[in-house]
C-alpha cells in the first residue's frame, strides 16, 4: 500500500510526516526516488528546524538534486491536501471563507485564489527545474581497458610511441600504467591502461580515429584489446 501524507503545509501534516521520518532516511525504500520528489515538491518552503527528521530529510533531497540528482522509482506515494477527518472527529469545512459579504456590484473585484509571492515563485521555478533535471538522468558507467599497442619494427623509438599514445585527449578517458612486453626479434608492444566513461568514450573510435592515424601512426603499427572490464555504474 502506498504510503498516505495530507497538507504538509500544516503543523499538523509536518508533525506526522516528522514521525514518519523518525526511523527512515527516505520516503520510501533505501534510496533516494521519485516518492522523495513528490514530497519534497509539496512542501512551499524548507521546513523548520522544529521538525528535526523532516529538515534532515529535506536538506538532504535538496542537497541530491543540486549534485547528482535522483533516480530511483520509488513504490507510489500519495499526497493530498487535507487528512480526511476520523470517525469519531466532528466534520468541518476544509476551508472556511473569512470574507465579509461583499455588495453584488463589487463580485468582480474578490479575488478567489490570492496571488502568489514572488518567493513562492521562485521556490516553485526552482523545483520544477530541480525535478525535470532528475528526470534527464542516466546509468552510465566506467569499465578498465588494458590495450596493447604494437610498433612498425624493432627500430621504432617505443618512448615516443607512448607519448603518441598519451597525446590523445578526450573527456571520459583517463590513461593509466603501462610497461613493454617483449614479442620476440628484438620488438616490444606496449601494454597501457585506460579507464573510460562508457557513454564519452568508444574504443573501437579511439583506436581507429586517433591512435592509427596521423601522426600517432608514425610509431604505432595496430592496437589491441587484452582486457575490458566494467568497474563501475554511476548516474550521470
Amino acid at each position: 500500500m502506498a504510503a498516505a501524507f495530507y497538507n504538509l503545509t500544516s503543523d499538523a501534516g509536518l508533525k506526522k510526516l516528522d514521525e514518519y521520518l523518525l526511523t527512515r532516511s527516505y520516503i520510501t525504500g533505501y534510496q533516494a526516488s521519485k516518492d522523495d520528489l513528490t514530497v519534497f515538491s509539496s512542501l512551499s518552503k524548507p521546513p523548520s528546524s522544529e521538525y528535526v527528521n523532516v529538515s534532515r530529510w529535506y536538506k538532504h533531497i535538496d542537497a541530491l538534486l543540486r549534485i547528482s540528482g535522483v533516480s530511483g522509482e520509488g513504490c507510489g506515494v500519495i499526497v493530498e491536501g487535507a487528512a480526511p477527518a476520523p470517525e469519531e472527529a466532528v466534520a468541518t469545512p476544509a476551508a472556511v471563507d473569512t470574507k465579509a459579504p461583499a455588495d453584488e456590484d463589487d463580485d468582480d473585484d474578490v479575488d478567489l485564489f490570492g496571488e502568489e509571492t514572488e518567493e513562492e515563485k521562485k521556490a516553485a521555478e526552482e523545483r520544477a527545474a530541480a525535478v525535470k533535471a532528475s528526470s534527464k538522468k542516466k546509468e552510465s558507467g566506467k569499465s578498465s581497458v588494458l590495450l596493447d599497442v604494437k610498433p612498425w619494427d624493432d627500430e621504432t623509438d617505443m618512448k615516443k610511441l607512448e607519448e603518441a599514445v598519451r597525446s590523445v585527449q578526450m573527456e571520459g578517458l583517463l590513461w593509466g600504467a603501462s610497461k613493454l612486453v617483449p614479442v620476440g626479434y628484438g620488438i616490444k608492444k606496449l601494454q597501457i591502461m585506460m579507464t573510460i566513461v562508457d557513454d564519452l568514450v568508444s574504443v573501437d573510435d579511439l583506436v581507429e580515429n586517433y591512435l592509427t592515424v596521423e601522426p600517432c601512426n608514425e610509431y604505432i603499427q595496430s592496437c589491441d584489446i587484452v582486457a575490458f572490464n566494467k568497474i563501475c555504474k554511476f548516474f550521470a
